[in-house]
C-alpha cells in the first residue's frame, strides 16, 4: 500500500488541468464525489451538465452481449463520459439529454421533457429511441447542445480532467484506507 501512495503521489504532482481558454462553464468539483458538475448560463437558460467519471477502454469489448453494430463497433474502442445535461428555463418544463461523450463525437443517447411541477420520483416519459428520430431533428438537437457549449473541444478537457479526478480520487482513498489500517 505504501509503493502504491509514493508512486501515485510522484504522478499527482503534474496532474493540474488548465481551464482552457473560452471555457463556458463554472467548474464545481466537490472532493470525494465521482461527479463533477458544470453550470452557464446561456440568454435566459441555465444549463447544468452533471460529468461521470470516464469509461475507460482496457482493450476488451464491454458490448460483447449487445448486437452488433457498426456504429458501436467504432465506439467500442473509444473511451467515453457519461453527460446528463440539463437545460432550463425561469418558467416551463426543462430538457434532459443523457449522453455519451467519445473523443470526437457526442452522442445523444435520450432525450427527456421534465416538468417542474412533478416530482422527482415520478419517471417523466422518455419519448422514442434518440437514434429513431428524423435525422434533421437529431442534427437539430446535436447543434442545439453545440450552441450551449457542449462539444467535443470540452468534453475532451473533461475526459483529462476525471481522469486526473479519479487519480486524486484514488489516492484519497488510498491515504484514507492506510489510516484505517494502521489505526
Amino acid at each position: 500500500m505504501d509503493e502504491s501512495l509514493v508512486s501515485l503521489n510522484g504522478c499527482n504532482d503534474q496532474q493540474v488541468e488548465e481551464v482552457p481558454e473560452g471555457f463556458p462553464f463554472e467548474i464545481q468539483d466537490h472532493p470525494g464525489l465521482q461527479t463533477v458538475t458544470l453550470k452557464r448560463t446561456y440568454q435566459d437558460e441555465v444549463i447544468v451538465v452533471e460529468v461521470h467519471m470516464p469509461d475507460l477502454v482496457t482493450g476488451q469489448n464491454a458490448n460483447d452481449n449487445d448486437e452488433d453494430d457498426e456504429e458501436d463497433d467504432s465506439k467500442a474502442n473509444q473511451s467515453c463520459i457519461p453527460l446528463v445535461v440539463s437545460v432550463s428555463k425561469k418558467t416551463g418544463p426543462s430538457l434532459e439529454f443523457s449522453c455519451s461523450a467519445y473523443p470526437d463525437e457526442i452522442s445523444i443517447d435520450s432525450l427527456v421533457v421534465k416538468n417542474p411541477e412533478h416530482s422527482d420520483d415520478q419517471i417523466a416519459y422518455e419519448g422514442p429511441d434518440f437514434h429513431d428520430l428524423d435525422e434533421n431533428l437529431q442534427k437539430a438537437f446535436h447543434r442545439y447542445l453545440e450552441i450551449r457549449g457542449i462539444k467535443p473541444s470540452t468534453t475532451n478537457f473533461l475526459h483529462e480532467y476525471m481522469i486526473n479526478k479519479d487519480s486524486r480520487e484514488y489516492l484519497t482513498w488510498l491515504t484514507k484506507l492506510k489510516s484505517f489500517v494502521e489505526a
